[in-house]
């Protein structure tokens, strides 16, 4: 009924807007009074369906940081701010809304001041848990299947109902780990990829400076690694 008498609404406004405009007249929108009230209201109310049944013991943040490490990175990356404890919170704000939060963390981070900007390293001996290729099937280094999602085969796992610890992953002893050059490296030493050649000027900031077209490397980067995780998703399979 509410739908209906908005939607209704809403047509009335239009065609009276459409009416007023052939007469030269302008048609506004006044500020509704006594609102406050009811925003103090569904404050409160978020917070109690937030909280959900007092019952069971509140989530704390540090949970949130330590077992939904999927969701923190998605939110400190959107977010553009790395703190994993900034991200549990607007996690845990937000009442697990990942795009309410990625909108928390980002206001937060309106107020910080940038103090400096990051800067490329050498990753060929760093330790990595997960690395695959599409593209060669023997790499240096190897691959590393690592923690996925792939071979699940999308079930649910009802053993996780219940409460307890569940066999860790096997570990080999004395292992060594190998240097594992970029992909994109080999591709350069064919001739196969257009090397970056650092030109020296500022790295611009999309969070604080409108986008330019035409837009620099970095400004890609930035842009991307603050894309919406399903938009990217499309993208990557629309290509």
């Amino acid at each position: 009924m509410r739908a209906g008498c908005v939607l209704y609404l809403g047509q009335s406004i239009a065609r009276l807007a459409t009416q007023h405009s052939r007469a030269g007249v302008c048609l506004m929108y006044v500020a509704v009074k006594g609102g406050e009230q009811a925003i103090d209201n569904a404050h409160r109310l978020l917070a109690s369906r937030r909280r959900g049944d007092t019952g069971i013991a509140e989530l704390d943040v540090e949970q949130i940081r330590q077992q939904l490490p999927l969701a923190v990175a998605r939110v400190m990356s959107e977010g553009s701010l790395y703190d994993p404890q900034l991200a549990a919170l607007a996690i845990k704000q937000s009442a697990g809304d990942l795009i309410e939060a990625i909108f928390l963390l980002r206001a937060y981070r309106t107020t910080l001041t940038r103090f400096c900007a990051s800067v490329p390293i050498d990753t060929s001996s760093m330790q990595l848990n997960r690395r695959l290729s599409a593209t060669f099937k023997d790499l240096p280094g190897g691959q590393l299947l690592g923690p996925t999602f792939d071979y699940t085969h999308r079930l649910l796992d009802f053993t996780l109902l219940a409460e307890g610890e569940h066999p860790g992953p096997e570990v080999t002893p004395h292992a060594t780990l190998e240097p594992c050059p970029r992909v994109l490296g080999l591709l350069a030493k064919e001739g196969l990829m257009k090397p970056e050649v650092d030109d020296g000027e500022r790295v611009a900031d999309i969070t604080r400076e409108p986008l330019e077209y035409p837009s620099s490397r970095a400004q890609r980067l930035q842009a991307l690694a603050r894309g919406d995780e399903g938009f990217l998703l499309a993208l990557g399979y629309s290509t």
